[in-house]
């Protein structure tokens, strides 16, 4: 079996999970053995059974993933691995298709699993929050018919003292009076019909493409690019992952 993950990246996860208590991985080669397994799922989108039997029994591997999605451990190594640059954030929202595998969680139903249903199909929205440098900060799953707005307070609610840049999907005054009293600066671009449009850095805004340039990034792990995960759990596990090896690039 090979390594997909490279030597420098895995010793700043193994180190991270070393720290955490209950995960038993005191034996570091079946503990790579078991994330290659993981990563390999997230990086072909294949379901679970067909992961090769190399890494070990895929019940096993699922099992052991969703228990640690559930604890936030995936949160928690994108969080350890990160350097954040603030001196400014962007926020923006990508839309992914769900399988029809993905609904019918019964405990809570779809709209709890951030499942919405339109003309497509059922849809989950990604909302992120990405640093100066386009790295991945923090996401927040709603359903796919919500609009970006509505989550952007938040995404923000910890900044202070920066500058915040999104598109004209998040001209909102409310928003904006909000990143004020957060002593922040927003570069957000006002709606066409707006009778009194804001101004803005135009220079500054363009660094704006380095958020789509993150979406981009993410979506070439097939198990993003598509949800196939029943909880939201579950699929921010994936997104978590991904953050934290973006991160260590």
């Amino acid at each position: 079996m090979s390594n997909n993950i490279p030597d420098k990246a895995w010793d700043s996860i193994y180190s991270f999970l070393q720290c955490v208590s209950g995960l038993h991985t005191k034996d570091e080669e079946k503990t790579r053995c078991f994330v290659e397994g993981v990563w390999y799922v997230l990086r072909t989108g294949c379901q679970w059974r067909l992961v090769p039997s190399y890494y070990g029994d895929w019940r096993r591997i699922h099992k052991r993933y969703k228990q640690w999605a559930d604890r936030g451990v995936w949160c928690d190594l994108m969080s350890a691995v990160s350097d954040v640059d603030d001196q400014s954030f962007m926020i923006d929202a990508t839309v992914v298709r769900a399988h029809a595998c993905a609904s019918g969680y019964q405990k809570d139903g779809n709209e709890a699993q951030a499942l919405g249903r339109s003309k497509g199909g059922f849809t989950t929205k990604i909302h992120a929050l990405v640093d100066g440098l386009g790295n991945p900060v923090k996401f927040i799953l709603t359903e796919g018919n919500r609009h970006d707005v509505t989550q952007a307070a938040e995404l923000l609610k910890e900044q202070r003292n920066t500058t915040v840049l999104a598109d004209k999907g998040y001209d909102s005054q409310a928003l904006i009076d909000t990143l004020e009293n957060q002593e922040c600066s927003a570069v957000i671009p006002s709606k066409v019909n707006a009778k009194k449009p804001r101004k803005i850095d135009n220079w500054l805004y363009k660094e704006r493409f380095l958020v789509e340039a993150f979406f981009s990034k993410m979506k070439h792990f097939r198990r993003v690019f598509s949800r196939f995960d029943k909880t939201t759990s579950a699929f921010l596990g994936f997104l978590h992952f991904v953050g934290a090896l973006i991160w260590m690039r």
